[in-house]
């Protein structure tokens, strides 16, 4: 631990504010607890809600001089961040499986989340495009212009501490606006390691504090008041339904802009003409990876009932071979969960499905003797139900995998859309009617549909969210930039004549 902190310059004290420089703080001191041994790997004293005002202030401060730079040297900036980051890919991968419990290369994965976004910002900050339009009144013409939006404040969850940041905070920067991240009090020396990189690019580059900004707090001293600050136009949550339906009623009520990334109960569909070892490998990774702590996690496997007992038996046996144990270590599949917590609500999950009629047929267990006695440590769990069972609408925050049988492609769609949720969807199939169909409009309700690829492991590239309890937000690529903008309409008059729209005529003699 020591080795890793020492190679990012962790080793000192740090305040729950900042903002280029770190700022002192009269919250309660705040530890971060390592689930992969029960470790704590540092503290901070958190911010209180004096450190929010002056953390706005200052966010906006900067934000009138921020958005005077042009967007590509915008960009520049931002490709200066992204290359810092790389050189820091090692040792933030290693500080991201410490704090969360990720295997290394996934840990590696999420830092090189932070490095494709900022490549592909660099990229948009010469793309902010607006539309030309045709006029109906002689000697006009219309176009749409995008303009920075202003301080956009970033809530981000313990699962992806750092990348979906990154996914808001590249984009927001090329295009003009100041951010101010709160990350999860369970993971937030990975933030604290993030914001100090990148402030060392915005100080080399001689720019003002306040363009970005942190604070890590409890939710009376910073996440409400950040929510209901009008200084704020948008904020991007992402986390549980129940904290989005908060963040959108409090933002909401000041009718400020949110993006809401929020629950998924991800299913996959496998039918009869699948590749079934191709369905196995992408159902194991998107179930276990992270230990099931994803939004994008396989929690639903709704399989044809010819194929239904092939498959399990096949799901069981490469269940067997997952090697549990410390993130850090090679060769180890799955980590902890977040903490002993977690581990009691997927204890308690697994009791209610065995009362509504559910059968466990591979592991739950949780684990002990060695590292495992930390408490954090589980085996993936995979139970067979029936399509009504009360528990799969809900979703647990744990490697628990559902198997559920059909017998049509109708009663699979059905099946799959009756959960509140929606974002993360998958079909395995080589037919491509089947796939068409799971594709239409009638097809998966989710804001991710893939064909032959598992629902977790999204490129940075599309759009990334959900429908219904899921938010309706999008991150990351595809024209999600739009959200840090303001959309203006402009109209030009060109000719002697002002004429009105509709044909109105309205004249004095």
């Amino acid at each position: 631990m020591k080795k890793i902190l020492e190679a990012i310059d962790m080793l000192g004290k740090y305040t729950g504010a900042g903002n280029g420089s770190w700022l002192d703080c009269s919250g309660k001191e705040l530890a971060s607890v390592s689930p992969v041994d029960g470790r704590v790997i540092g503290s901070i004293q958190t911010a209180a809600r004096d450190n929010h005002e002056r953390i706005v202030a200052g966010s906006v401060a900067a934000f009138r001089q921020w958005r005077q730079v042009p967007a590509p040297q915008r960009g520049e900036i931002v490709r200066q961040i992204g290359d810092a980051l790389r050189r820091h890919k090692k040792e933030l991968g290693a500080l991201v499986s410490l704090e969360t419990g990720k295997i290394r290369a996934e840990g590696d994965g999420e830092v090189q989340e932070m490095i494709d976004i900022a490549d592909f910002s660099v990229g948009q900050s010469r793309m902010l495009y607006g539309l030309s339009m045709q006029s109906e009144r002689p000697g006009h013409r219309m176009l749409e212009q995008w303009h920075p939006l202003g301080p956009v404040g970033v809530i981000t969850a313990f699962n992806f501490p750092v990348a979906v940041w990154a996914w808001n905070a590249m984009l927001a920067l090329v295009a003009g606006d100041t951010v101010i991240w709160k990350p999860s009090s369970k993971a937030f020396m990975s933030a604290v390691a993030v914001m100090k990189i990148a402030w060392r690019v915005l100080h080399a580059n001689d720019l003002p504090d306040g363009i970005l900004n942190i604070l890590v707090g409890n939710r009376d001293a910073v996440g409400d008041p950040l929510l209901r600050d009008r200084r704020v136009p948008l904020i991007s949550a992402t986390g549980s339904v129940r904290m989005g339906r908060q963040a959108a009623e409090i933002v909401g009520s000041r009718l400020g802009k949110t993006i809401l990334e929020l629950g998924g109960n991800n299913a996959v569909i496998v039918t009869p003409e699948a590749d079934l070892d191709l369905a196995v490998r992408a159902i194991l990774f998107g179930a276990v990876g992270t230990a099931g702590q994803r939004c994008t996690t396989t929690r639903r496997v709704i399989v044809h009932q010819d194929i239904f007992h092939k498959l399990k038996e096949a799901l069981i046996n490469a269940y067997r071979q997952v090697r549990i144990g410390s993130p850090l270590e090679d060769g180890t599949l799955m980590g902890p969960l977040i903490d002993r917590d977690a581990v009691k609500s997927m204890q308690g999950a697994l009791e209610t499905i065995k009362r509504q009629g559910g059968r466990i047929v591979y592991g739950g267990e949780v684990l002990s003797g060695g590292i495992y006695d930390a408490g954090t440590y589980v085996t993936p769990c995979i139970c067979e139900v029936e399509p009504d069972c009360p528990s799969v609408r809900e979703e647990t925050f744990a490697p628990i995998l559902y198997l559920i049988r059909y017998q049509t492609l109708e009663e699979a769609i059905r099946y799959h859309n009756d959960v509140p949720q929606g974002l993360s969807s998958a079909i395995f199939s080589n037919n491509i009617r089947e796939t068409e169909t799971f594709l239409s409009h009638w097809g998966s309700d989710c804001g991710i549909a893939n064909v032959n690829v598992g629902t977790s492991g999204a490129e940075i590239g599309g759009a990334f969210g959900g429908e219904k309890d899921t938010g309706g937000g999008r991150e990351a690529g595809s024209d999600a930039w739009k959200a840090y903008m303001r959309r203006q309409t402009n109209t030009i008059n060109w000719s002697r004549e002002i004429p009105l729209a509709q044909g109105i005529r309205f004249e004095i003699n």
